[in-house]
């Protein structure tokens, strides 16, 4: 069952410039209705209907989780992407009528942590928005780490502040500044826990210098941001439904798979939680593998593949659905 199979129908609340390149974006029930629990890390699939394409998009909710009256999402604009987040930034508006998911949490707060230590880049912070609120509200102790290009592009690093006081400490490369992660890490009380969401490159940075601190695995947390990537169109078999499904340039496997009525199991919709692996019972090509799933050995066997983000290139795939 995916997590977006049941959706809530919604009017947009507000809109938020919030800098040159993020748009906050704030939901209510159409009817008025307190909207389902969450808990802070947890994300939403908003439903975009672009013309003739139907997409399905992933953001991290930041609103608080003890206010269940309306959801808040940030989404950062990308020109180069598929167009979901230039459908926000150029379509949205307030008194829109949408769809969304009810909200999934694959990045959680471990309740177990003696201290919870946040590291953020860019439109990363938008997760630990909810955690910190959900951290000060059950007296928890954290801190955030903030880093962006620049203060200009650095969305809510003013109100944090404000917010939150000292334990939010912000980093910006314009001004020279630099997060010292051996140093960060090497200084933490025994039983933290550190948490990381932002680009790939400072996801790996964090959880490699964790590891060579001898963090343990189970103290170190991460959220990737991945976008389905676009691509040179191709066909699929899929076996059990009988049926031939082309996927277009901009449009995910998953979506394609989805629009012929062909139930999936999915939940994160950007490669990491494992939930849409699916297996491959003929393939004369190749895959281009761009989840964070997926073990070597697994890419290379061309046995398995997560449709939410990767491609195929050849004559003939053929899905076990």
């Amino acid at each position: 069952m995916s997590a977006s199979d049941h959706l809530i129908p919604v009017v947009v609340s507000k809109v938020v410039d919030v800098n040159s390149i993020i748009k906050r974006f704030e939901f209510k029930h159409i009817n008025g209705d307190i909207l389902p629990a969450f808990s802070g890390g947890a994300h939403i699939v908003v439903e975009m209907h672009d013309g003739p394409t139907k997409r399905k998009n992933a953001y991290s909710l930041m609103s608080s989780p003890f206010e269940r009256g309306q959801y808040a999402i940030s989404v950062r604009r990308d020109d180069d992407g598929r167009g979901g987040s230039k459908f926000m930034h150029e379509k949205v508006k307030t008194g829109m009528e949408m769809k969304i998911s009810s909200p999934v949490n694959l990045f959680a707060l471990d309740l177990r942590a003696k201290k919870h230590l946040m590291i953020a880049g860019g439109i990363g912070i938008t997760p630990f928005i909810a955690q910190m609120t959900q951290a000060r509200e059950l007296g928890m102790a954290f801190e955030l780490h903030y880093t962006a290009r620049s203060a200009s592009q650095a969305a809510y690093m003013d109100s944090l502040k404000d917010q939150f006081g000292d334990v939010v400490n912000c980093c910006c490369d314009d001004v020279g500044d630099k997060l010292d992660l051996n140093a960060l890490l090497s200084d933490q009380p025994l039983g933290t826990h550190v948490y990381v969401c932002g680009p790939k490159g400072m996801i790996e940075a964090v959880v490699q210098a964790a590891t060579s601190l001898g963090w343990p695995a189970a103290h170190i947390h991460f959220e990737h941001f991945l976008s389905p990537p676009m691509g040179k169109a191709f066909s699929v078999h899929l076996a059990k439904a009988g049926i031939d499904i082309d996927v277009g340039p901009e449009e995910s496997l998953l979506e394609a798979i989805e629009a012929s009525g062909t139930p999936v199991n999915c939940l994160c919709r950007s490669g990491a939680c494992g939930q849409c692996e699916t297996q491959i019972v003929a393939c004369d090509g190749d895959i281009v593998h761009n989840d964070h799933w997926l073990e070597g050995d697994q890419r290379e066997s061309k046995k398995f593949i997560m449709p939410c983000v990767s491609r195929f290139s050849g004559k003939r795939l053929e899905l076990d659905l």
